[in-house]
């Protein structure tokens, strides 16, 4: 028995270090480590069960060739020299014939580090002249507001949390998605600080709140504009802060004055007493720090509201005191590193996919049409936006589908070829945190199960049968990284600290205090409260105000939320549970529908048979479809994605995962 350190991947924003325990070659615990102080030695219960992902009856052992119909199931394994001969032809083939627009990789970052999600895939398709993909599940309309009011900057760093006395989740639920938060947040209260959550469900600490404020899916705008008119009118904006650290403080004045709290709070279907109490509040205490989500940027109007949100802190003068101010995302936070470093080819100037809209892609998009999707780090049949057109465009028998995948997923199910992929304990791969700031280079712990072979091995393969290696390229994960090193400036002090302590933190230290330590990495170093650029992006300008979808049809709003058991739809197949929506007792009433009945939900996209589970967590008018579920959680194996339109958010092409509106019955 061996104790060997590797650090989680996943999409979280805690980037635990681990602890594996590696008996006869097989892992059998994982724990966490005290490499980084938020992990303080624990972990989620979905990796510490990650074993059961690793070795479980759905790990993809084999290459697998389709020899049936599309979707029947029927597989001939094949050895990897015929798996790679096939598709490094058919990708050949292809180009020649069509060009390498023609070919599309789909992918998705959040739970892969950077020689997985990087590195010589991305060098692959670059150098085919593949289509490009804009990443747009999440982060993307985060990122293009982030960016624009405050540039590269970190914000405040989760371990600082626990000095605010005010502390605002909005959109976001760490119990689900980043558990070691939750101990942060209750030692701030336990020395005092008061708690309040905006989220249209009551989460476990919206139960224990001070103050919950269950507004309505899409209405996050207007409420962060009549919050930031309220302290503008009240004598609580900070004028001495705004006059020496930002610029277009009267201009979003002007523009968040169209939203008085009565109106805003009517709009958001909560009480104005709330939201006032909200207003005097956030402006009575320091440190005040709202901890913003994701949640509330998969919508027509996510950028504005998370730009809108983010100004709220600049307004009061909350920035530039430990523990006070925001905390969004901090992968940036001025590493000054990055994975580009170990591509070494440049994005080509081809066209660009928006992978939300990969349904509308393969069926409209000519000259040339996408003959080849290969996906890795990703499951698109459990996770795109309008999912039954996916699924039909999927199963064309003239779309070339290569599937790199760990497990039997949904996507592998509609696939020609299927590749088996390692897991990260079974790779090296370098990670940084997008919520702590820290940086692991983990070796493999095991040797890769069954055939599986990592991305980088794949590709580097594919790159060698494509001809497409150079002299000098960079073709291991060894060589890779100290690429990716050596291309950034401050490389080898990243090399050193990981070397000497098994972590790494960037130039600006692991906790930094924004105002103090670090400044906007905007041109003049000052926050731009209105950014030409988003301005100019935004349908009607930043701050424009979309109304909610809803109609008379189809008047629920549906969202689908993380479920704390899985990553997106990664651990799927271990769930075993059926999919249930939750709605509240009086829409449940409304329609006869009682718990545990079997519904039927449905819109102009699609509809879906599972069950009900009808509770006080979710306000009326709201309905509750957890993502990441697989075909088998349903009775007629769609998920809430097959509800979601192919519609984009106000900025960067942002998936609109919670616009959807449906109706629901009872199924006799």
């Amino acid at each position: 028995m061996e104790k060997r350190s590797s650090a989680c991947p996943l999409d979280c924003p805690d980037l635990c270090g681990l602890t594996v325990t590696v008996e006869n070659g097989r892992v059998t615990q994982l724990d966490g480590d005290h490499r980084g102080p938020l992990t303080d030695g624990f972990i989620c219960g979905k990796v510490r069960k990650f074993t059961d992902h690793m070795y479980g009856e759905h790990r993809l052992m084999r290459p697998l060739v389709r020899t049936g119909a599309k979707g029947s199931g029927q597989w001939r394994p094949v050895s990897w020299d015929e798996a790679l001969g096939l598709v490094a032809d058919r990708l050949q083939s292809i180009q020649a014939r069509s060009g390498g627009e023609a070919i599309l990789p789909y992918h998705y970052g959040g739970s892969n580090g950077w020689l997985t999600e990087g590195a010589l895939m991305r060098r692959l398709f670059r150098r085919l002249g593949a289509s490009n993909l804009d990443r747009t599940f999440c982060a993307a309309a985060t990122s293009a507001a982030v960016q624009g009011l405050y540039g590269v900057m970190p914000g405040t760093a989760l371990e600082d949390i626990e000095h605010a006395k005010l502390i605002v989740l909005w959109g976001v639920n760490p119990s689900a998605t980043g558990i070691h938060l939750v101990p942060v947040i209750e030692r701030a209260r336990e020395a005092g600080a008061k708690l309040v959550v905006v989220d249209p469900r009551r989460t476990p600490l919206a139960r224990r709140a001070d103050l919950h404020l269950p507004i309505r899916p899409g209405a996050d705008l207007p409420v962060a504009l009549a919050i930031i008119h309220a302290l503008f009118e009240r004598g609580h904006a900070d004028h001495a802060f705004l006059d020496r650290h930002a610029n277009g403080a009267a201009e979003l004045a002007r523009r968040a004055s169209v939203w008085p709290l009565a109106e805003a709070a009517t709009e958001a279907g909560i009480s104005a007493t709330d939201l006032d109490a909200f207003v005097e509040l956030y402006a009575g205490s320091s440190p005040a720090l709202i901890r913003t989500g994701w949640g509330m940027e998969r919508n027509r109007n996510g950028g504005a509201a998370i730009a809108s949100v983010l100004a709220i802190p600049a307004v009061a003068g909350k920035l530039g005191v430990r523990g006070g101010g925001y905390t969004m995302q901090n992968s940036d936070a001025r590493w000054v590193v990055s994975a580009e470093g170990g591509v070494s080819e440049p994005k080509p100037p081809t066209r660009s996919v928006n992978m939300s809209q990969i349904s509308t892609a393969l069926r409209d998009l000519r000259d040339p049409k996408i003959e080849c999707l290969f996906v890795y780090n990703c499951n698109p049949a459990s996770t795109a936006p309008d999912q039954r057109e996916l699924r039909v465009q999927l199963a064309r028998e003239d779309l070339f589908v290569v599937v790199h995948e760990q497990v039997m997923t949904d996507t592998c199910e509609l696939a020609d070829v299927i590749l088996p992929a390692t897991t990260f304990l079974e790779h090296r791969e370098l990670r940084r945190g997008y919520g702590t700031m820290r940086m692991f280079d983990s070796p493999a712990v095991v040797a890769p199960v069954g055939e599986s072979r990592s991305n980088n091995a794949v590709a580097g393969a594919l790159l060698e049968r494509l001809g497409l290696v150079r002299e000098g390229d960079a073709m291991t994960d060894d060589a890779i990284v100290a690429q990716v090193f050596a291309a950034a400036p401050e490389g080898a002090s990243y090399q050193q600290q990981l070397a000497e302590k098994g972590v790494a933190t960037p130039s600006s230290g692991a906790r930094p205090v924004p105002f103090v330590d670090v400044f906007p990495g905007t041109p003049d170093r000052k926050i731009d409260l209105v950014p030409v650029a988003l301005d100019a992006a935004a349908p009607g300008g930043l701050y424009t105000y979309r109304a909610d979808p809803r109609t008379t049809e189809f008047p629920l709003a549906l969202i689908s939320p993380a479920l704390a058991t899985q990553i997106s739809s990664y651990f799927g197949q271990l769930r075993t549970a059926p999919g249930a929506l939750q709605m509240s007792r009086a829409d449940a009433a409304a329609r006869g529908i009682s718990d545990g009945d079997r519904i039927r939900i449905w819109n102009l996209y699609g509809e879906v048979h599972c069950l009900a589970k009808v509770d006080g967590d979710v306000r009326d008018g709201v309905c509750v479809l957890p993502k990441g579920l697989w075909n088998k959680h349903t009775a007629n194996g769609y998920t809430s994605n097959a509800l979601i339109p192919p519609d984009v958010a106000d900025l960067g092409g942002q998936a609109a995962f919670n616009d959807a509106r449906v109706q629901v019955e009872r199924i006799v």
